[in-house]
């Protein structure tokens, strides 16, 4: 049963988004969008408190899987980097195992097409590896909440 939420729902005075009570607003949401699979891969980070994007990264040659992980990972860093701590919010289950792994489980072959984004995988699971991960990571619930605010809204009904 999906959310039908006004925006601003009247109820929340801590965001500009339709979000629903249980999801913070003090977070930011991550996905990914992939125009076949694999084809042109980009991903994006949304803070829930203001609707703004935070971060945007593509396209690239690559998988909507391999874009949910780097997407969580470009978040962390991000967070990291500018003193932030706030809970992050990704619709991919696989992606937070591999985050939690530290690991890019990916069986995207490895081409010259595909070079660049191997190396951009490498440094995320090099970043991983060499920071512990206290931010929490939590699985949005489509299904309840309907589509995750970083959605690049291209699902075809």
């Amino acid at each position: 049963m999906n959310c039908k939420l006004t925006n601003p729902p009247d109820y929340r005075h801590d965001t500009v988004l339709p979000l629903p009570l249980e999801v913070k607003a003090d977070a930011w949401a991550v996905d990914a969008a992939c125009s076949g699979n694999p084809g042109q891969m980009e991903y994006q980070g949304i803070d829930l408190a203001t609707g703004a994007q935070v971060f945007h990264f593509g396209p690239v040659h690559g998988t909507n899987n391999i874009g949910e992980f780097l997407a969580i990972v470009h978040a962390l860093a991000l967070m990291e980097q500018r003193g932030i701590r706030k809970t992050i919010y990704s619709d991919s289950y696989n992606a937070i195992l591999w985050v939690s792994k530290k690991k890019c489980k990916t069986t995207l072959e490895r081409t010259p097409l595909t070079e660049r984004l191997y190396a951009i995988i490498a440094r995320a699971e090099a970043w991983l590896r060499a920071h512990a991960v206290t931010t929490p990571i939590i699985k949005w619930e489509t299904t309840k909440w309907g589509e995750i605010p970083a959605d690049f809204g291209r699902k075809k009904g």
